[in-house]
């Protein structure tokens, strides 16, 4: 395991006000983030800025642990990643912010993998899965956006192309928040 000392409670906590700020924001501010999130996958800024990030995580992640078979690559493996990320901030042009997300989502749903492993709660034991089931989808999507990053723009477009859509997708993601912050509050310790 990589983040050993995460708690399911405190993930959880801190998903699930993460999930209710960012819903209840796309909800009340719906046009100025719909217009963000147009402009979002052609965004090189926010592209540098997140892999510049994602550089560091994966940096400190192969750094600190436990490789198995491959720890005789480390050196090699810590060399490749700023190189690898040159080339990319240079030379990956179309999509940049959205491969960017994409590969961050990969490495955010390691946390939440993480934080339910082996750790069941007393009550309510299928609670923990809302957990595995986000980071799940974040696998999913994060593998689609950094392969096929297009498909962003295009759900963006759909998303965002009539009122109804999008207050449901903020309505599900809020819920989905109060569920887990509710769950991590009552069940999980």
């Amino acid at each position: 395991m990589i983040y050993e000392n995460m708690d399911l409670k405190t993930t959880g906590i801190v998903l699930g006000v993460g999930l209710i700020a960012t819903h209840v924001a796309a909800l009340l501010n719906g046009k100025s983030i719909r217009a963000t999130l147009q402009d979002f996958p052609r965004n090189r800024a926010i592209g540098v800025m997140l892999m510049t990030l994602n550089a560091l995580w994966a940096f400190w992640i192969v750094s600190s642990m436990d490789l198995g078979e491959f720890s005789a690559l480390r050196q090699k493996i810590l060399f490749a990643i700023p190189i690898a990320y040159i080339l990319v901030v240079f030379f990956v042009e179309e999509f940049l912010a959205v491969r960017a997300l994409g590969t961050f989502m990969l490495l955010a749903a390691c946390v939440l993998l993480d934080a339910a492993w082996f750790k069941v709660p007393e009550t309510m034991a299928w609670t923990k899965l809302l957990l595995p089931t986000l980071a799940y989808a974040w696998i999913i999507l994060g593998m689609f956006w950094v392969g096929m990053p297009y498909l962003m723009r295009d759900q963006i477009s759909w998303l965002s192309h009539n009122g109804s859509r999008w207050k449901g997708a903020c309505i599900g993601g809020l819920v989905y928040g109060i569920l887990t912050l509710g769950c991590a509050l009552a069940f999980w310790n």
